[in-house]
């Protein structure tokens, strides 16, 4: 706290140190201290400083700012109603993910916990706003600490320099339309079989699958195989705004799809030399804001407010490693057969628009994976080739190797799964939709399935965490490498070969003129 500008105010307005102190409910000593440095008010009473004088609670704490204190008063403010916005779009709702962050990130910040959680729990307000804005220049400074492992650069040059490239040879892309009816059926199947219960534990959901004779999982969740009694018992709500695949006429809209199709038209429009700044561009005139979430939403905003990337993946972006690009990266592996590097390339255009560090890896390791996978069908070496284009001394570089390792030392499936589930809680949200988990769960998912699509789906959302991101993950790079025909009918047969869509102007269509319309661009 600047203590000029509180001795300032208390002149200004012609009070006496007593008289503050009643204001307050403190003792004069207190004042005296607070003018003096000597100590600093809490955070209610902050709050109450500044909603008595007129003035932000960043005015009070900011070391620079050249303004007098009549230019800070604000006799009557135009606020929105803060209790009513989604917590995506506000940056306080979320101060104890950027803790985590930037944790992970190996930011020295540990000393500010303690604030961090005191204006964590501040209900809704301008004041936890202006204090949270205080904090996010405070973590803007914040070195990283010299004992931190990792090399993380979000450039691409240097994640290019980072590398460590996969020696393998691969063979030139052959016959491709088998291959891409694949991925694309294999991505909304294996989505449909995660929506049904996003959000669930792991541990709620094989309560759910055991109810259901559906334990391993080998089927989708059919409605009317839930017993009424799990409906009632289970915390997850399996009532309201479920998609069951007994029940649609075609595969439901969901952001993992919508991100597909969404790619096409940017491909469609600005051909493959797309810019970041041309993919910002198109999902403003796509979609709408609802249309997106966690870091795709902040990234969202932050273009409405004149933040161009790749400002638009930090500025106030809690969720700036979340899974939401890893999700969006299936399309640039499509269009790349046989060519990885291409691949990752033009997934690192789309995800540096919102995401940072492991953040954009997540997507390029996922479209090099899909490009690899349209060539070679030896599973470990599509893992490895996925990530051959992202930094070897990175956090995701490093859990993917170690599994790949595990794998080859034969780590038995059921017990490689259940130390993963030590690893990560899903119950807490950065853990649950964070890219490096949700990568090492696909990749998993991957190794253990052995190229067979229903093993490797099920186990994808058999395991929980972000269950229709995962399934539409591991089905697209299986559905690639296997082609349509390694996709059973019973997958198949709820979606009647419709996607329906949240883009403006597209809406529900047919999965074979998606299979044409990305041979076609492939070849452009």
């Amino acid at each position: 706290m600047q203590t000029e500008r509180f001795y300032q105010l208390r002149k200004k307005f012609g009070l006496s140190q007593e008289t503050m102190a009643e204001l307050f409910s403190v003792s004069r000593q207190s004042i005296q201290k607070w003018e003096s440095g000597k100590a600093v008010p809490d955070i209610e009473r902050l709050i109450a400083i500044a909603d008595y004088f007129h003035v932000s609670t960043d005015f009070l704490l900011r070391k620079e700012d050249t303004r007098s204190i009549d230019q800070m008063r604000i006799e009557k403010d135009i606020l929105p109603h803060y209790q009513s916005m989604h917590t995506w779009d506000l940056y306080s709702s979320a101060l104890m993910i950027e803790y985590a962050q930037c944790i992970d990130e190996g930011k020295e910040i540990a000393s500010y916990k303690n604030l961090f959680q005191e204006i964590a729990v501040l209900p809704a307000s301008k004041h936890k706003e202006d204090l949270a804005d205080v904090l996010f220049h405070l973590l803007q400074e914040s070195p990283t600490s010299q004992t931190h492992l990792y090399h993380e650069p979000s450039d691409l040059s240097e994640i290019k320099n980072a590398r460590k490239k996969s020696v393998l040879s691969l063979p030139k892309a052959g016959e491709q339309k088998h291959k891409i009816h694949g991925a694309w059926v294999g991505r909304i199947c294996g989505c449909l079989l995660g929506k049904t219960v996003e959000g669930i534990s792991c541990e709620e959901l094989t309560t759910l699958l055991k109810a259901t004779d559906n334990f391993p999982m080998n089927r989708y969740i059919m409605k009317k195989e839930i017993p009424e009694h799990i409906t009632k018992e289970l915390v997850f709500d399996l009532k309201s705004r479920r998609c069951f695949a007994d029940e649609i006429s075609c595969a439901p809209s969901d952001d993992d799809t919508n991100y597909t199709v969404l790619a096409m038209q940017l491909i469609e429009k600005y051909g493959k030399a797309f810019t970041p700044e041309h993919v910002a561009s198109i999902w403003v005139e796509l979609q709408g804001k609802n249309a997106y979430c966690t870091a795709e939403r902040v990234a969202y905003l932050n273009f409405m407010n004149g933040f161009a990337p790749p400002a638009s993946a930090v500025y106030k972006n809690p969720y700036r490693e979340w899974i939401g690009a890893q999700i969006r990266g299936d399309y640039f592996g499509y269009l790349c057969p046989g060519n990885p590097e291409m691949a990752a390339e033009l997934a690192w255009r789309d995800a540096s628009i919102s995401h940072v560090k492991n953040g954009i890896y997540g997507e390029m390791f996922v479209a090099a994976m899909l490009a690899c996978a349209a060539v070679i069908s030896d599973i470990k070496q599509i893992v490895l080739c996925g990530i051959g284009e992202i930094p070897q001394h990175s956090r995701l570089y490093e859990r993917i190797a170690t599994l790949v390792e595990q794998y080859e030392s034969g780590v038995a499936k059921d017990d490689w799964f259940r130390a993963f589930h030590t690893r990560y809680n899903d119950r807490i949200g950065h853990d649950w939709c964070h890219t490096i988990s949700n990568a090492e769960l696909v990749a998993a998912s991957l190794l253990y399935g052995e190229g067979d699509y229903t093993k490797s789906i099920c186990l994808a959302v058999q395991n929980g965490f972000d269950t229709d991101c995962n399934g539409a993950t591991v089905g697209s790079v299986i559905g690639m490498r296997n082609g349509i025909d390694g996709i059973d009918a019973t997958w198949q047969a709820p979606i009647h070969n419709t996607l329906d869509t949240t883009i403006f102007g597209v809406g529900k269509v047919n999965i074979l003129d998606l299979v044409e319309k990305t041979l076609q661009q492939i070849a452009t």
